[in-house]
């Protein structure tokens, strides 16, 4: 059995632990967020949502994720 190791990172200031391999896609995935309608920072770099499949996230990795919210 293959040993999947863990790493920690910070989305929006809270700790979560994802697996080793995770892309950011993966992240977005998980957290169900409607990729549509969010802007995503890692590190403090904007980052382009056409890339988000080849981004792997690192140990102590900072995102953010804000949503967009219509109104009038």
């Amino acid at each position: 059995m293959k040993n999947i190791k863990k790493i920690k990172i910070t989305v929006n200031g809270k700790v979560k632990s994802i697996f080793d391999n995770y892309t950011v896609l993966d992240l977005v995935k998980n957290l169900n967020i409607p990729i549509k309608k969010v802007a995503i920072e890692l590190n403090q770099q904007i980052i382009d949502k056409k890339k988000i499949s080849k981004i792997n996230l690192k140990k102590n990795d900072k995102i953010e994720i804000v949503h967009f919210i219509g109104g009038g």
